[in-house]
């Protein structure tokens, strides 16, 4: 996965570049008439509608607010067992952690990778030990986006930091989380459109 996402951060305006330079690629007898529609299509309006400028709030736009691990979360006194009885439920690797009867108020985050090292390795039963004792918090180590973070920033975040889930956050509190998988899709897709509105401009869509 880490070396998928590396590949797309390299590769991804070698891609564009690419198309860019059959466009400029034309016999003598075209290239005035191919220069003109350059100029009156600026690349400033291509990249305008590129990958660069997807943000977090277009991903949770995506997955929408019923879908898994949008917004699941739990409490600083739910159970470790609890907690992962519900990742198991949905199929997911993280939990939101909030401050009991706070929903919005985001205490930390609690993975699979916590549970691993912090009760599995260390002999504790889930049972007895509550999240907040494992969890990532707040203000230590956790790392957070805003609905305005571009999806490319997050992307960057999460490999630099060996980290799949982030929760997003604004002003309010607590409004969701991305993952990995989350971040990936939105980048690819966005490649696939900015492929088909360059491979139209080629063609005189635009």
């Amino acid at each position: 996965m880490q070396g998928g996402i590396r590949s797309i951060f390299s590769n991804g305006h070698v891609l564009k570049n690419a198309v860019l330079r059959h466009v400029c690629v034309a016999p003598p007898s075209m290239r005035p008439l191919m220069f003109k529609r350059q100029e009156s299509t600026s690349t400033a309006r291509i990249e305008e509608h590129g990958f660069e400028s997807a943000k977090i709030s277009d991903v949770l736009t995506t997955k929408g607010k019923g879908a898994d691990g949008s917004w699941l979360w739990c409490t600083t006194d739910d159970s470790v067992y609890d907690a992962v009885q519900s990742d198991a439920q949905h199929n997911v690797g993280a939990l939101v952690v909030v401050k009991p009867g706070e929903q919005k108020s985001l205490a930390g985050i609690i993975t699979e990778r916590d549970y691993l090292r912090k009760i599995i390795v260390q002999g504790r039963s889930s049972k007895s030990t509550k999240v907040g004792d494992i969890m990532t918090e707040e203000g230590n180590k956790l790392i957070t986006v805003t609905p305005d973070t571009k999806v490319l920033k997050a992307m960057q975040l999460m490999t630099d930091n060996r980290i799949r889930h982030i929760p997003v956050i604004n002003d309010g509190g607590m409004i969701g989380m991305v993952s990995i998988g989350d971040v990936v899709r939105a980048v690819v897709n966005e490649h696939r459109d900015e492929l088909n509105r360059l491979n139209a401009f080629i063609q005189g869509g635009y």
